[in-house]
């Protein structure tokens, strides 16, 4: 029987036994225990502390009961760092081994544009569709090339062509990656079983990327959980919702790349008891936004639209956008304000946790518009890979920046070079900027009350000035804080109405790029509930699909866009840790996918994962796919921490039939997923 989450499977719990689950996300850190009904019986939330998660983490579990702590049973990670990295452009220097790459092949994989040139090696290699290979891996340069790059990167990324077909030479490249260096490595036919080599090498090197992220994180759970005595299996949430246990995760971090948003997703169904909705997630940094029905999410066939990216790996049906608490505020030329992509600090944070930083604020509202001002720089999160490719004067601008905060508007004027350093860090993700965000104008509206109200009310009265003064936008008295603040709000919610929209239209398999913008906005237009009627005709956005709004700001925005879209609105209990209410509810679930093709009449090709094997009867091919298939999702679903595991098959063909040639086949994908319940540790109970 499925549980209160809907997820069919679930052995029956011990008693006495609790869930704990954690988030991790860019602003806060948030933990809940549940009973062995699935019942929330307590929920804490901290701060994030980037450059030390570990911290954040033990606040949150510091307020937690520590005698319910002590019969954890299972415990499991949700994280939105990923997702963040990638919708900010951000990640650790990696280098993308590239074999038996054209150049157009290279242009369309967008890798020089994620790596930068110098991090991108092409080498001779790769195979044909067939399993044959093109040409030979070249072994003296791709030596010379990983003993070049290994200084200077956290991670490798291996692709080669067809390697879904025949990953030996992935395979070869490892080999020599791990025996002359000791660094990670991320290869394309372990991430995805599809064609189309560009966009499986930006997946490699997305995971490359992420691996030093995700490395630190769980090191910081897993040291968390010792010190308070918690030694029970830790899992991490995936981007399709399911878990695997750490070891797993470390392997293939982009997998977790909508960790966050899918563990939200399964959690605000689970609060709300809603299994047909639109479950719109907003956090620090991004948007979340799925449509669930029968309790469950779609998975993406074609990967989840993440920013700008679209890797290659199974997740939840979601558009993910760079839209949250602490998105900057910024001009944004014809469209007057701009809010996002980037992540900020907000200013009422910053003078929260640094409150002598106040005093430069009262200065700044009295002097002349400037755009550095209100503009500080902080230590963000340390890379050893990266601090070590420092250049000296940046070096010393990251000591500097250990002391605190760095007003870079005084930087500007009196160092100049320093300022420069600052921006570079920036740009490295090490360090990172404050600024104007919808968080700052809600303490000033007062619809947030976390952190100093002064601070938010001078940051607006200063980010005003700046844009009528330098940009040429709004036209606020001097010194009001509220109108530009109402602004604000009001871009952000007419962002999230739009973003909505565009979220049906990825549901339905329509959203193009170029034109959903404007699409959507004119589909808001006529969703709108019209004053007085006798409209032409009139549009219904999600008939009968209930908005069901979770994460720290929903409450502050989502009541006015369910107003402006007709929705009813859902505001559930608990919905501020939706996140790590769904990570304590996932199931290990591991999906292999493997092709047998016709390569010749009556030759049939089995593309399995040490190479291909080949049949010559289809029945024969067909059957060992399928017994390939099977034992490796079972083998990946007990690596992943299943308890107890159960395998079902089905199978895709691609075949024609027509008068003249009779039944012909091409193609069939068999595809053997693996589900099971995690393991748990049993807990002594009186």
């Amino acid at each position: 029987m499925p549980d209160r989450a809907g997820n069919a499977g679930w052995h029956t719990p011990q008693p006495g036994a609790y869930f704990l689950g954690i988030d991790t996300g860019g602003t806060f850190t948030d933990a809940v225990l549940l009973d062995a009904r699935r019942v929330v019986v307590a929920a804490a939330k901290s701060l994030t502390t980037r450059f030390d998660l570990g911290l954040g983490i033990a606040a949150s579990l510091a307020q937690l009961p520590a005698p319910l702590l002590d019969r954890v049973s299972l415990v499991s990670l949700s994280t939105t760092l990923t997702t963040n990295s990638v919708v900010e452009g951000r990640g650790a220097p990696v280098c993308a081994l590239l074999a038996g790459y054209d150049d157009g092949q290279l242009e369309a994989s967008k890798l020089v544009a994620l790596l930068g040139a110098d991090a991108v090696v092409q080498l001779a290699g790769g195979h044909d569709a067939m399993g044959n290979p093109t040409h030979d891996l070249d072994e003296a340069a791709a030596r010379v090339a990983i003993l070049a790059q290994a200084p200077r990167v956290s991670a490798f990324a291996i692709s080669a062509t067809f390697s879904v077909r025949n990953p030996a030479h992935e395979i070869q490249l490892r080999a020599w990656v791990r025996e002359l260096t000791q660094r990670p490595v991320s290869c394309g036919h372990e991430l995805s079983s599809s064609l189309g080599a560009p966009r499986r090498a930006m997946t490699a090197a997305l995971n490359a990327r992420m691996i030093p992220y995700v490395h630190t994180l769980i090191e910081s759970v897993q040291a968390t959980l010792a010190a308070r005595g918690i030694d029970a299996p830790l899992m991490v949430v995936r981007g399709d919702g399911s878990v695997v246990n750490a070891a797993s995760a470390l392997q293939q971090p982009v997998t977790t790349v909508l960790s966050g948003p899918a563990a939200s997703v399964i959690g605000a169904c689970a609060l709300s008891g809603r299994r047909r909705a639109l479950v719109a997630d907003m956090g620090g940094t991004t948007t979340d936004i799925a449509v669930v029905r029968d309790g469950q999410p779609a998975l993406a066939s074609d990967g989840a639209l993440i920013g700008d990216w679209r890797p290659m790996v199974e997740a939840v049906k979601v558009l993910a956008i760079g839209l949250g608490g602490d998105s900057e505020v910024r001009y944004g030329g014809a469209q007057g304000i701009r809010i996002g992509p980037r992540r900020v600090i907000p200013l009422s944070l910053l003078v929260h946790e640094h409150p002598a930083l106040i005093e430069v604020l009262r200065r700044q509202g009295h002097e002349a518009p400037h755009a550095a001002q209100a503009r500080f720089a902080l230590r963000w999160q340390a890379d050893d890979v990266a601090l070590a490719r420092l250049a000296a004067d940046e070096r010393t601008a990251w000591e500097r920046l250990g002391a605190g905060p760095i007003d870079m508007e005084r930087a500007g004027r009196d160092e100049r070079a320093l300022a420069r350093c600052l921006a570079r860090l920036e740009r490295k993700g090490l360090a990172i900027f404050s600024g104007m965000t919808p968080t700052d104008a809600a303490h000033v509206l007062g619809l947030s009350s976390h952190w100093s109200r002064e601070a938010a009310e001078l940051g607006a009265i200063v980010w005003a000035r700046q844009m009528r003064h330098l940009y040429g936008v709004g036209r606020w008295a001097l010194g009001d804080a509220v109108a530009p603040s109402e602004q604000i709000m009001a871009t952000v919610i007419e962002s999230i109405r739009v973003k909505l929209i565009e979220a049906g239209l990825n549901d339905a398999d329509r959203l193009q790029n170029r034109q959903a913008d404007a699409i959507a906005r004119l589909i808001g237009d006529l969703a709108a509930p019209q004053p007085g009627g006798a409209a032409a005709f009139e549009l219904r956005f999600a008939q009968d699909l209930p908005l069901v709004a979770v994460g720290a700001p929903a409450a502050s925005y989502y009541p006015a866009v369910a107003r402006a879209l007709g929705l009813e609105l859902v505001l559930p209990a608990h919905g501020d840790v939706a996140n790590a209410v769904g990570a304590a509810l996932g199931q290990v679930v591991q999906r292999v996918h493997m092709t047998v093709s016709q390569a010749g009449r009556g030759v049939y090709r089995v593309f399995a994962p040490e190479g291909p094997e080949q049949f010559n009867e289809l029945a024969q091919a067909l059957a060992r796919c399928g017994e390939l298939a099977t034992m490796a999702a079972h083998r990946l679903a007990r690596e992943a921490g299943a308890a107890q595991v159960q395998v079902e098959c089905t199978q895709r063909d691609n075949r024609v039939s027509d008068d003249i040639d009779g039944d012909v086949f091409f193609e069939a994908t068999v595809t053997a997923t693996a589900r099971g319940v995690p393991r748990t540790r049993i807990v002594a109970t009186a």
